[in-house]
């Protein structure tokens, strides 16, 4: 069943080029089953990753395997709230 991880941070707002340049490596460096990957502004200090995984499976391998890029990302931010939704998808 894919998966849906949404996580709220906050940065300062002259972080702002260097998260995104973090976000975007932390993304490639992830293996597979990362189906999407977004993150976006929702204020000058507040931002929200949204990321789609095939399954739960691959959440976990991915969570084991965090290398540079994600102690690199995070340590941009300070993390507010983090979610994982199961998906149903219509028929």
């Amino acid at each position: 069943m894919p998966i849906l991880t949404i996580t709220r941070v906050t940065a300062r707002p002259g972080d702002a080029d260097e998260l995104v340049t973090r976000h975007d490596a932390l993304v490639r460096a992830t293996g597979p089953g990362l189906a999407d990957a977004r993150i976006g502004r929702l204020d000058e200090t507040t931002w929200i990753a949204v990321w789609r995984w095939d399954s739960a499976a691959d959440l976990a391998a991915a969570r084991q395997n965090a290398g540079p890029e994600a102690a690199a990302a995070f340590a941009l931010t300070t993390v507010r709230s983090a979610e994982e939704i199961e998906l149903h998808e219509a028929k």
